[in-house]
C-alpha cells in the first residue's frame, strides 16, 4: 500500500543507539506506504562494522550533512544564496536570533534545504534538531512538522524559541500529555490545534516476555540510559548502597556511557559498591536484550524524561519497573499496578521500592504481568505508529 505521501525525516543521529525508536518509527511508516528519505545531522555513534544488519541498511541510505564536506557545503550555500538571495538572508537573521550556534545551524539548515530541494522534498519531519529545520524552513519552500521529546525543550522555552517553532510547524508532536501542556503553556492559543500527541511505542513481538526468576541470586537491577546527571544515576547508586549494607545480595548493572561515566566510577569505588555494580558500556539492541532475560527489574532514577522507550521495551518484556514519579512517567507506569513509582531525589524510597520487589516473588510476576498488558493497550508500536501516519496525512494533505 503506498500513501501518495513523500516525505523527509531530520535527525540528530541516525542510527543511535539511545534512540531505537526512531529506526523504528522510519521503518514502520516505510511499510504503511510513506516514501521517506532520511538525513542526519551526524553519522551513527558507532562504526559502521559495529552496527546491527538493519542499522546498516539504514545507515547506507542516509544522508549525512557533517560529513558532507567542505565542497558540499559551498556549493550548497552558493546554490541557494544565488537562486533565493532574500530568503537565504532571512534564515541566516532567523539563526543569528538563536545564539552562539546560530551560525553553525545556519551552515547545516542550508545543506539541509538544498538536499531536500534536489530530491523534490516538500515536508520535513524532525527529531531533536528542531533549530536546524526551523532556520531551513525560513529559506527554501518546505513545510515543517516537529516531535518535541522534553524535557530540554521545556527548561527555557524562551531560548529554545518554542512558541515560534511551534507557530512555524504545519503541526508538532508531544510524545506524553506531560509534554502536550509543556507546550501548551507557552504557546499562543490560536496555535493550540496545531498539538498533536502521538505515543512512542515498541513492538511486542520484538521485545517478548523473558523468563520469571522466582528466586534469583543476586538479584540483578538494570539501568539502562546516557550517563549524564540528568538520568539520576548517582540516586541509584545510593540506594545500592543502602541495600548492600542490609546485606542483600543485590547487583546493579548499568547499561549506557556518556559525560557522567567517570564520576559513576569514582561514585561507586567511594561507596565501595566494586561488588554490586558493573558498568556494561553502551549495548547494541541484541546485548541489551540479554540484559533485560538476565535482570528482575529496571530501575529509572531520572529526575527529568519524556517518556522513557527503555521502560516500555522493559515492560513489553514482563519486567517490573520502578521509575521516578517525574513528567510523563506516570503515564505509563500506574504506580502498585504495573510497576512502582518512587520520588525523585529520594534513594531511600528508591532502595525501599527494589527490596519490596527483592522480598515478594508474585508481587514481581504481578507487576510485570500487567506491564506488559499496559504496553499492549497503550503502547504498542505498530498501532501508534498507524496514529502518526493518520496525523501525517490529515496535516500534509490538508497544509
Amino acid at each position: 500500500m503506498r500513501s501518495g505521501i513523500s516525505l523527509a525525516y531530520l535527525l540528530s543521529q541516525y542510527p543511535a543507539i539511545n534512540h531505537p525508536f526512531m529506526l523504528r518509527e522510519v521503518r514502520r511508516l516505510r511499510e504503511l506506504g510513506f516514501e521517506i528519505q532520511v538525513a542526519s545531522i551526524r553519522p551513527p555513534d558507532r562504526p559502521f562494522d559495529k552496527l546491527t544488519p538493519v542499522e546498516r541498511d539504514e545507515a547506507r541510505s542516509t544522508f549525512y550533512i557533517k560529513t558532507s564536506g567542505f565542497g558540499g557545503l559551498l556549493r550548497a550555500h552558493l546554490a541557494t544564496l544565488f537562486a533565493r538571495p532574500a530568503s537565504y538572508l532571512g534564515g541566516l537573521y532567523r539563526a543569528l536570533r538563536t545564539g552562539p550556534s546560530g551560525i553553525l545551524y545556519f551552515a547545516e539548515a542550508v545543506v539541509a534545504g538544498d538536499w531536500m530541494m534536489r530530491h523534490r522534498l516538500s515536508h520535513v519531519h524532525i527529531h531533536y534538531c528542531s533549530t536546524v529545520g526551523w532556520i531551513a524552513a525560513r529559506i527554501f519552500p518546505i513545510t515543517i512538522s516537529i516531535t518535541f521529546h522534553g524535557q530540554a525543550e521545556f527548561v527555557n522555552p524562551d531560548g529554545f524559541q518554542l512558541r515560534e517553532k511551534i507557530r512555524a510547524s504545519l503541526f508538532c508532536r508531544a510524545i506524553s500529555l506531560h509534554g502536550r501542556s509543556q507546550m501548551l503553556k507557552v504557546t499562543d492559543y490560536r496555535d493550540w490545534p496545531k498539538i498533536e500527541v502521538a505515543f512512542l511505542g515498541v513492538d511486542p513481538r520484538e521485545f517478548a516476555p523473558r523468563p520469571f526468576h522466582a528466586d534469583p541470586d543476586p538479584f540483578q537491577v538494570a539501568c539502562v540510559g546516557q550517563l549524564a546527571p540528568v538520568k539520576g544515576q548517582h540516586m541509584l547508586l545510593a540506594a545500592m548502597e543502602l541495600l548492600a549494607r542490609e546485606g542483600r545480595r543485590v547487583l546493579l548493572r548499568i547499561a549506557g556511557d556518556g559525560p557522567d561515566r567517570a564520576g559513576l566510577e569514582q561514585d561507586i569505588a567511594g561507596r565501595n559498591l566494586a561488588r554490586h555494580v558493573v558498568m556494561e558500556g553502551f549495548l547494541n539492541q541484541d546485548k541489551l536484550g540479554e540484559l533485560y532475560a538476565e535482570c528482575d527489574t529496571l530501575a529509572l532514577p531520572s529526575f527529568a524524561e519524556g517518556i522513557p522507550v527503555v521502560l516500555m521495551e522493559a515492560m513489553a518484556m514482563e519486567i517490573p519497573c520502578v521509575a521516578t514519579w517525574i513528567t510523563g512517567i506516570p503515564e505509563i507506569i500506574q504506580h502498585g499496578t504495573d510497576g512502582l513509582l518512587a520520588p525523585p531525589g529520594d534513594a531511600e524510597a528508591l532502595a525501599r521500592a527494589i527490596a519490596r520487589l527483592m522480598d515478594n516473588p508474585e508481587l514481581r510476576r504481578s507487576l510485570g504481568q500487567q506491564a506488559r498488558l499496559r504496553i499492549l493497550d497503550k503502547f504498542d508500536l505498530h498501532r501508534n505508529t498507524e496514529y502518526l501516519a493518520e496525523i501525517f496525512r490529515r496535516r500534509i494533505i490538508s497544509g
